[in-house]
């Protein structure tokens, strides 16, 4: 039965309150300032390039994800891994890869909505692509009619052409060789001065696909290139293949013929490779192989049907009906029906709104297709279907004639936006809304590899404290039907949690693992050491102690211990330097006697500090006075050794840290960042033969140290000064080396972790001749030398936080990356210039060491809150996101706290047109229980309401088909429901105890190593890979929770909003209606309306803070309104100074909303001041207080949760920096349709006015301006007003970090040459110039608090 209306309130709009106006709220507390920072980048793969771009000998792939460029590789094992990601601060239209010679790298050619043609080159230095050269060819924008949509690239890389949507391209010949001037000639069609060449009627129309027609083997740079077009003339229903040819003498372009068949509808046009005229020319229902040898007699020599080809293969992976949401959404804000090109290859994320499947072809056609690399005889390609079948065509040449062998259905799966086949069989396929995967081709069928992780489109979200990792977790609603899935996403690299122990490990002073012999792969022993005493324990498939049986002395806390040599472990404590060769009882390759040997070398009459143990090399150290000693083994006889003192020196100053690479610097093993010889940087003098080791000092210093018995004994080779300063010229405390690294990937460099929380590099100069050392400053008394240590340059500085910094390589190897432990963990990428660091996803640890055992051979032991932790790196994984598969299309989720699951929402759960409410496990993803609706009825919105002393959830939804709102903005005439759903909780009769079923090879308590020492698996401790997703995990509980319906109530309307009011009320939208409800009585069967309030269009959000009512309104953007309990009516306060297409919004207080539009910006508005405040004016502005345009659509944005907040906040006072970036209530959230995750973080306007001048240098300095030409300006504020202040690029700014020094001092030289920006900055007092150490400082603290 439906709830009565109050009779007064369909006037609420135009009568006034009888009763005096509650006292106008406080004044905004939102801030205007704001930093946006994208930490999650788009995981949707729009196009993909395939070529040598590190260097001429390795290819690798490039993503086009439409606001970022990302390089990846495949490993032999079929993973991908990714290389490096940057932001475009623009829009990718299309891109492509130009081949060079075999001595060059090819280049990367890409079209964007800065209207340019940008040819890019991968940069080993900087790590990452940058421009070479820009061209000019449109506007800034997306016009259809401007040149700039779609590009191709003849196979010799010589040809290159640019199309618009309709009616235009443009030619381009290329340099073979010159980098400074890509471009030879250009020419456009139709011509720019309207000549007689170029008749408009020949190409006009709408471009559909376009390719180069080749000659062979032979061309050359006078051959004139022919351009086949796929074109739809307008007013024709079907597509010409017409063919161009520009005569390069005459500077012309003449079309040479058109080719058009009756029937199906042509779509692409593909060259085939190496053929020498030969192409695909596909169509709907069909594939024809042209001969265009002879371009102006264009004829098919072959045609194959695509509804006839062998039968489908039905395997494990196989998907029985992939259903496309491509359709129109609930505003109408797309006409689908503008250019059907736009439904073959453009997905538009506008349309995910609604469940109707609108213009499916009823005849199969090809959505995508690669060619096998390097095959010249009888190419072969791979063709996906708009079905998700996949085939292989091969061309078989036989004299004169051409035959096309296809085969059986390889797979069927996902239809494919992009596919590519690459070297070593493998084959990487893209879908837009699903996770992509790795195959590797099969004779008969594609076997799977693994999955290329996509979270696009992220429809909801819920961000959750996780009290386990003291951060928040994001539960996310992703991808569409068949394969929507909820996420948990989390911030940092990610890890896989394998065990944890009980908290006993109280006081580990160290941690580390150990080798039995030199060339074994796995360890052997763990070492703990704790403040007097020493555990050993083996790693295997048992964790037992096995201290007496390794020889080390157990009462005394161990300072180092490593492998000297083969069966021979060294510890090193304060009194002694031991020697031990354990027995077959601790590990089977020990000697075989009961006792294990035994020896002993003490120091004399002093105490050892610091240790480090290598290969033939011991090196200890003393304070008090300070010594350095290095000491060698020597056989006495078979089961016997002793240790002897080769060398000792005293030092002016004591040693704070030693450091003894693992592996000789003449081998270096490859890498995907080592290249090839000529990327190597040469060694320095000093380190070819003998020994190198490096040892921090109080003075403070880092020394790099060389050791040779046969020659010299020891002597220093560089040193490199610790001489920290902030801005007030006062030097930093606590500089003093905790840990220090050689490091070799491309070039040779030092790493050093301070006490006081910084880390530093070092490297060597580019002439290291000369040394500004005296003999009487060197830290080292060791005689005669060769020549002067080399002064070592500091590149780069930052803080990571207040505690030491401790470094953990992940492996022996030089070129290995680094974790980086001080407030919290990082993983240091070794491979980048300067200093590039990544937050790992895991809790404050003291201390870190590698473990590769045969079970987990990349595990990490943690020592964290006492317990010790293990688990696997995972840092090659593209994102941190752990994927429980839901089947249907999740909208909207909602964490419930008292029964700890999670509620979602989904559609198309079995077809279209079924919807359900499900309780969802965030453990381990198992749908518990879950409600139906009525069939054909559609979930739409749901929110937790207080009903009394319990929650209700309040579902809308709607009982109509087809779109919500009229193109004109306007609700659709449609009916819909509200739902009053109960959470019950209920007692199972069975045992108290949960049961966790789970399929062979992923068991809840995992193999563990360490089984002696009672490591359990915490529930907690999920894998993010989807092979470990929990997907087949049943959970049954003594406790079960399940949604009761209450009440049910038919509205006039679609019910697209639903929002909790006060503690006893919740609105509700009706097409342009909104209404506030309640539940008399507290009684949730029974609800009341008291209340409408009506806007000019259809209403899709509506948000409340305390008594403020905010309405986003799908065309006038959004209005504030206060309702009247007392008289029972709402009233207008304050509304949307623009017209704004309301994705979603919140209120941040009570004067303050932030707007995400589907345009792809955030905006924040604020009421005027209070003294302002009338609710007699209606049409009184809200203020725009600053805005953003991310490029993306965020149909999901709420408050922030626990931001990170520097723990330094003393040090930062020194620079008179204010503390701002904690005020989670003012951070805001946003999640995008491409599977981005935006964070707005407020800062104070002392901090906006200094990074604002930073990004203003940013911008144009030739290393960080946007890598495609855009305007940073234009593209950030593009339909922005002028006068808004505009919010902080994060991703512009973070760019600073990963500069040098001296590039550091570089952009804040860069003179501002732009009119808008000295203009501006001509309004303002002259600001004192920037400091690096502040702009540092404070870019540390950002990225700090929000990577």
């Amino acid at each position: 039965m439906a709830a009565p209306e109050d009779e007064s309130s369909a006037q609420s709009q135009s009568s006034s309150a009888t009763a005096a106006p509650t006292p106008p709220p406080p004044p905004s507390s939102a801030g205007d300032h704001y930093l946006a920072k994208c930490v999650l980048p788009p995981s949707v793969v729009l196009q993909v390039a395939y070529g040598y771009f590190r260097s001429p000998s390795s290819r690798d792939i490039v993503f086009g994800k439409e606001t970022c460029l990302e390089l990846v590789v495949i490993s032999e094992d079929g993973i991908v891994e990714s290389v490096c990601e940057q932001n475009v601060f623009g829009t990718i239209k299309d891109l492509a890869v130009i081949p060079r010679s075999k001595m060059a790298k090819d280049l990367l050619a890409v079209l964007s909505d800065s209207g340019k043609l940008s040819f890019l080159s991968f940069s080993n230095e900087m790590h990452r692509f940058s421009p070479v050269q820009h061209v000019q060819l449109s506007s800034p924008g997306n016009s259809r009619t401007q040149l700039g949509r779609m590009l191709t690239v003849d196979s010799s890389g010589l040809f290159l052409a640019v199309s618009a949507y309709h009616d235009c391209f443009a030619l381009f010949s290329l340099s073979s060789s010159s980098m400074a001037d890509i471009i030879h000639e250009r020419i456009f069609y139709p011509s720019e001065d309207g000549g007689k060449t170029s008749s408009v009627q020949e190409s006009c129309g709408t471009i559909w696909s376009m390719c180069f027609i080749s000659k062979g083997f032979t061309e050359s740079k006078g051959y004139d290139p022919v351009l086949a077009i796929v074109l739809n003339r307008k007013g024709s229903l079907l597509n010409e293949l017409v063919l161009f040819r520009w005569n390069i003498k005459e500077e012309s372009i003449c079309l040479i013929s058109e080719y058009v068949e009756a029937g199906a509808l042509a779509h692409s046009i593909v060259e085939v490779p190496h053929s020498s005229g030969f192409a695909f020319l596909f169509r709907i229902g069909d594939a024809l192989l042209m001969d265009l040898r002879d371009p102006q007699n264009p004829c098919c020599l072959v045609r194959t049907s695509l509804d006839l080809v062998p039968a489908s293969l039905v395997e494990e992976h196989f998907v029985e009906e992939s259903c496309r949401v491509q359709d129109g959404d609930d505003e109408g804000l797309s006409n689908v029906a503008a250019s059907a090109l736009l439904k073959l290859s453009d997905w538009d994320p506008m349309f995910i709104d609604t469940e109707s499947d609108i213009g499916k072809l009823s005849y199969k056609h090809v959505s995508s297709w690669t060619w096998e690399p390097d095959h010249n005889y009888n190419p072969r390609m791979v063709i996906c279907l708009d079905d998700g079948e996949f085939f292989v065509f091969e061309l078989i040449y036989e004299d004169d004639s051409v035959k096309i062998n296809i085969s059986e259905c390889l797979y069927k799966g996902l239809p494919c936006k992009e596919i590519l086949w690459v070297e070593g069989g493998f084959l990487a396929t893209f879908t837009e809304m699903a996770d992509g995967t790795v195959f590797k081709l099969g004779k008969e069928k594609l076997h799977w590899t693994s999955s290329i992780q996509n979270i696009a489109p992220i429809l909801d979200f819920s961000v959750v404290d996780d009290q386990n990792e003291k951060r928040d977790q994001m539960f996310a609603c992703c991808g569409v039907t068949p394969e929507g899935s909820l996420r948990i996403i989390r911030s940092g690299v990610n890890v896989e949690k394998l065990l944890k122990t009980a908290p006993v490990y109280q006081g580990i002073s160290g941690t580390w693992t150990v080798k039995m012999k030199l060339p074994d792969v796995y360890h052997s022993f763990l070492v703990l050491s704790f403040v007097e005493e020493t555990r050993v324990l083996s790693v295997g498939l048992s964790f037992k102690d096995v201290t007496d049986l390794v020889g080390f002395q157990p009462d005394v806390c161990t300072l180092a211990c490593g492998l000297v040599a083969d069966g021979l472990l060294v510890q090193i404590h304060q009194d002694a330097v031991r020697l031990c060769m354990p027995n077959m009882d601790a590990q089977s390759d020990g000697i075989p006697v009961s006792p294990p040997f035994v020896s002993s070398w003490f120091p004399e009459n002093v105490s050892i500090s610091l240790g480090a143990v290598a290969e033939n090399l011991i090196v200890v150290s003393t304070s008090n006075p300070c010594f350095l000693s290095v000491l060698g083994v020597k056989s006495v006889s078979s089961h016997c050794c002793e240790i002897y003192e080769i060398q000792r020196v005293e030092l002016q100053y004591e040693v704070s840290c030693i450091s003894i690479p693992q592996k000789s610097i003449g081998k270096k093993r490859s890498r995907a960042s080592a290249l090839d010889n000529s990327c190597r940087a040469a060694v320095p003098s000093g380190m070819e033969r003998g020994y190198t080791f490096l040892i921090g000092t109080h003075k403070p210093s880092v020394e790099v140290l060389s050791f040779s018995e046969d020659g010299g004994g020891l002597r220093v080779l560089a040193s490199g000064m610790v001489s920290l300063t902030n801005t007030m010229g006062t030097a930093i405390r606590g500089c003093i080396p905790q840990d220090v690294r050689l490091v070799l990937v491309d070039q040779i460099y030092v790493l050093s972790g301070l006490r006081n929380g910084m880390l530093l590099r070092f490297e060597w100069p580019p002439f290291s001749h000369s040394s500004g050392l005296n003999k009487e400053e060197m830290d080292i008394v060791v005689g005669e030398r060769d020549s002067l240590p080399i002064n070592l340059l500091l590149i780069a500085t930052r803080r990571i936080g207040i505690t030491p910094v401790f470094l953990v390589p992940f492996s022996d190897s030089l070129d290995s990356d680094i974790i980086a432990l001080s407030d919290r963990p990082w993983l240091l990428h070794t491979a980048r210039q300067s200093l590039s660091y990544t937050s790992i996803s895991f809790q404050p640890s003291t201390h870190a060491t590698p473990v590769c055992s045969s079970e987990c051979p990349q595990g990490i032991l943690f020592v964290a809150e006492n317990s010790l932790h293990l688990v696997e790196m995972v840092h090659s994984k593209r994102l941190n996101a752990q994927k429980f598969h839901l089947g249907g299309t999740p909208r909207k989720v909602i964490y419930h706290s008292e029964s700890k699951l999670l509620i979602v929402m989904r559609t198309d759960v079995c077809d279209a047109g079924t919807s359900d409410i499900c309780c969802v496990d965030p453990l381990s993803g198992s749908v518990l229980s879950s409600y139906k609706l009525k069939p054909g009825e559609t979930g739409k919105s749901m929110e937790l309401v207080r009903v009394g002393n319990e929650q209700v959830l309040v579902v809308g939804t709607s009982l109509s088909s087809g779109p919500a709102i009229l193109p004109s903005g306007e609700a659709e005439s449609t009916k819909g429901r509200i739902l009053i759903l109960c959470l019950v909780h209920t007692q199972n009769s069975d045992s108290g105890s949960m049961t966790i079923c789970s399929k062979d090879g992923l068991s809840s308590q995992r193999t563990s190593p360490f089984r002696d020492e009672q490591l359990s698996s915490s529930s907690l401790c999920s894998s993010p890979d989807d092979d470990n997703s929990y997907d087949d995990i049943k959970l049954v509980e003594a406790e079960t929770w399940h949604l009761r319906l209450a009440c049910a109530t038919t509205w006039p309307g679609m019910v697209l909003a639903i929002c909790p009011y006060l503690d006893h009320f919740f609105l509700a939208s009706a097409g342009n209606a909104f209404y506030v409800c309640g539940f008399p009585n507290d009684s949730p069967d029974k609800m009341k309306r008291f209340a409408v309030g009506r806007t000019r269009f259809m209403i899709t959000s509506l948000r409340t803070y305390l008594t403020r009512i905010v309405v986003g309104d799908c065309r006038d953007g959004v209005l504030f309104y206060s309702y009247h309990e007392d008289v029972k009516k709402l009233h207008q306060t304050f509304c949307d100074p623009a017209q704004r297409l309301v994705a979603d919004c919140f209120l941040m207080d009570a004067n303050s909303v932030a707007v995400s539009d589907r345009k792809g910006s955030i905006s924040i508005l604020s009421c005027k001041d209070h003294l302002d405040f009338e609710y007699s004016n209606p049409e009184s502005n809200l203020n725009l207080n600053c805005a953003y345009h991310m490029g993306e659509v965020a149909m999901a944005i709420k408050k922030g949760g626990n931001i990170y907040k520097l723990p330094a906040d003393d040090v930062l006072r020194s620079y008179g920096l204010s503390k701002s970036i904690d005020a989670a209530d003012d951070t805001i959230v946003a999640g995008t349709l491409l599977g981005s995750i935006f964070v707005f973080a407020p800062i104070s306007r002392e901090e906006y006015e200094l990074l604002e001048a930073v990004q203003a240098k940013l911008v144009i300095h030739p290393l960080t301006a946007p890598v495609l030409g855009n305007d940073h300006k234009e593209f950030r504020g593009r339909e922005i007003p002028s006068q808004a202040t505009k919010i902080l690029d994060g991703d512009m700014l973070a760019q600073f970090l990963e500069l040098t020094n001296r590039q550091q001092e570089s952009v804040l030289a860069t003179p501002l040459t732009s009119p808008s920006t000295i203009k501006a900055s001509s309004k303002q007092c002259p600001s004192p110039p920037l400091m690096l150490h502040q702009v540092v400082q404070l870019l540390e603290r950002v990225h700090y608090a929000l990577h």
